[in-house]
């Protein structure tokens, strides 16, 4: 929602920069993703690899 509300008030003081923030905010999302993707593989492997140093901290 205050996205949304951001883009709004982008839109009444600058609307060209708001249709172009529009337009590209799907092709930028596609070029993060897989930074995304590695991320989240990165965090499960650390998680696995964490896990039975927790196991053994609880006991």
């Amino acid at each position: 929602m205050v996205k949304f509300l951001l883009w709004c008030i982008l839109l009444i003081l600058c609307w060209p920069v708001a249709i172009l923030a529009l337009i590209m905010y799907p092709f930028i999302w596609l070029v993060l993703l897989p930074f995304k993707i590695v991320g989240g593989v990165l965090h499960l492997i650390l998680a696995l690899f964490s896990l039975p140093a927790k196991l053994v901290r609880a006991l």
